[in-house]
């Protein structure tokens, strides 16, 4: 049987409408079985971590010698290196994903959605980058496909969503976050990020296209900021600490925009666009669990309730197995 990852063609419509079979009730690619469920599970946490780490990784950058814009040259740099003669061989796609997906794709998952996210920390500290960002990515996925693919907006999947949405909001609570300061650019700065995410997913999971290719022609596609990174930053970035920029080429360069995509392109081929996203939203509580031994940080009571509603949201957005007297909620819409 081959898989939604494959390379396979599909008519341009074919994720338009609701007369598609893979959205039909019933249809084996519309509901994963336990095994997909579990190997997609490990997809998205593996992918999910890695964002964790970035999170980490953009925080210390910008505390010692970096920008965020010499982490975007950072980053697009190296992984459009690596990825280029992935994308010289299986080309842009454009075929099946037409103009509107390939500038999600780029839009989505390039530049301008690193530029945003990170440039949002200069406002903003790390836990409402997480919050805002990665933790609401199941909200706003959910929300485009089911515009989009027509993804069933599941009684289950709206009480995941619910617990995921107020655990974000009591970690911005416990943050310090408040209303007509700076950290306002901050949250829009991350939010917008977040929907950017949203339009690069539905993109990939409606041309049913592969997480490295989607990636790789992000990445490729973003080095046509490094000109322009040069004209504005000049060698800026060759004043900085060769370990940091080691450390920060390797955590975003490959592990991110590399290996993270490629897992989670393979969780959402394997759950679906809304219940594979769903693990972005663990993304505060492993990034808070990983400042304790790099940072020094220690969550404080109600960050670990937060993480404990957002982690049950995450397990029942996403699909996982429920009591018998419960697994009705999965198929009710």
């Amino acid at each position: 049987m081959t898989s939604l990852g494959a390379d396979v063609p599909l008519e341009r419509d074919d994720f338009s409408s609701n007369r598609h079979p893979a959205l039909q009730k019933g249809h084996p690619l519309s509901k994963p079985t336990s095994s997909e469920y579990v190997r997609g599970s490990l997809y998205g946490l593996a992918a999910v971590s890695m964002w964790a780490a970035w999170v980490v990784a953009v925080r210390y950058g910008i505390k010692t010698s970096l920008k965020p814009w010499d982490l975007t040259a950072i980053r697009f740099g190296v992984a459009g290196l690596i990825l280029l003669p992935y994308l010289l061989k299986k080309g842009l796609a454009v075929d099946r994903l037409g103009g509107l997906g390939l500038a999600a794709i780029m839009l989505g998952g390039g530049a301008p959605m690193v530029l945003l996210s990170y440039g949002g920390l200069l406002f903003a500290p790390a836990a409402h980058a997480a919050s805002l960002y990665t933790a609401l990515i199941p909200l706003y996925v959910a929300i485009l496909a089911a515009i989009v693919l027509g993804e069933a907006f599941t009684v289950a999947k709206r009480i995941g969503l619910v617990l995921i949405v107020t655990g974000v909001l009591g970690i911005i609570w416990g943050a310090g976050g408040t209303i007509g300061s700076l950290q306002n650019i901050g949250h829009a700065m991350f939010i917008s990020a977040g929907m950017l995410w949203a339009c690069y997913t539905v993109a990939m999971r409606k041309a049913r296209l592969e997480g490295l290719h989607a990636a790789a022609i992000a990445a490729v596609g973003s080095l046509a900021y490094l000109p322009l990174y040069g004209v504005m930053s000049g060698a800026s970035l060759f004043n900085a600490p060769w370990q940091d920029v080691a450390l920060q080429a390797f955590v975003h360069g490959f592990l991110v925009a590399v290996i993270s995509l490629l897992l989670y392109g393979r969780a959402i081929s394997l759950l679906g666009a809304s219940s594979g996203s769903a693990f972005a939203a663990l993304a505060p509580a492993i990034t808070a669990i990983l400042a304790i031994p790099i940072l020094g940080e220690w969550p404080a009571t109600s960050d670990w309730i937060a993480m404990l509603l957002i982690s049950s949201g995450v397990y029942i957005a996403s699909g996982g197995l429920l009591p018998a007297r419960f697994a009705l909620l999965r198929e009710s819409s």
